[in-house]
């Protein structure tokens, strides 16, 4: 994959000043409106020669992207899917220059990320990130980072909420469930996106209960690039198979275990 703003990228060595005013410069960039190469309707986890499309174009490619951790090491990984199809997996081993510092998630794992895409073959026309996207302090997850970077739209999936405040309690609730998250006083207004009680910036969204297991929490989803929050929720719905997590993301999730076995 190539980088259209390889000047935004998370570099090491920057002050948390530094990081953080870089966060707002990709804010500023970041696009929270629909801007897709494709429908969101062709989204499938159907087989891709057996999928019912809108029109006469393939299933968008899919990259979920995900993480192991080694030592002082991060072990980043990415699935590429059509449709249902596998069709791609890359994997990195990169060093971590900083400890996890919440808000600040993406010059950690960020520079990892980045050395795996760049051995893609393929040029998703999405990428799936474990991590926030708009829900975050200064708008500018993970997702949204570095989907800003490659200018490709993208989505952040979180277990956990970073900041702001569902219009909901989520507790308990049933699948298929979502509401919307709203900022609060602790997420900034950067350049032309508000951050007011109005503010619409990501999604709880209940995507599995099970009658034989414990309750299951909801994941945390906001877009990150090109994406609105409503078209994000449709799709991360649109990605979710058997499990919470979303196909992508799963996929990632396992094979950068995997990957790791290979190192211990």
């Amino acid at each position: 994959m190539r980088q259209v703003h390889p000047e935004l990228a998370p570099r090491p060595g920057l002050s948390k000043a530094e990081m953080e005013s870089l966060q707002r410069r990709v804010a500023e960039t970041a696009v929270f409106e629909d801007d897709l190469s494709f429908d969101p309707a062709s989204i499938s986890l159907a087989d891709s020669g057996t999928t019912t499309l809108t029109g006469d174009t393939d299933p968008p490619l899919v990259a979920g992207i995900d993480q192991s951790f080694l030592d002082d090491r991060a072990v980043s990984a990415v699935v590429v899917l059509r449709g249902g199809a596998v069709v791609e997996r890359v994997h990195a081993v990169s060093e971590l220059d900083l400890p996890y510092v919440p808000g600040l998630l993406s010059f950690r794992e960020g520079g990892p990320i980045l050395d795996a895409l760049a051995k893609l073959d393929s040029d998703p026309d999405l990428l799936v990130f474990d991590g926030s996207g708009r829900v975050h302090f200064r708008q500018a997850g993970l997702a949204t980072h570095l989907g800003v970077v490659y200018d490709v739209p993208s989505i952040g999936v979180a277990k956990s909420l970073l900041c702001g405040t569902p219009d909901e309690d989520v507790d308990g609730r049933p699948e298929g469930w979502q509401t919307p998250i709203r900022a609060d006083d602790s997420v900034d207004a950067v350049g032309g996106h508000p951050a007011t009680p109005e503010t619409v910036i990501g999604y709880a969204f209940q995507s599995r209960q099970y009658d034989s297991r414990p309750i299951i929490n909801p994941l945390y989803v906001s877009p990150g690039h090109r994406l609105s929050a409503e078209t994000t929720v449709d799709v991360v719905s649109r990605l979710s198979g058997d499990y919470k997590l979303p196909e992508p993301t799963r996929l990632a999730d396992a094979y950068a275990d995997e990957a790791k076995a290979q190192y211990e």
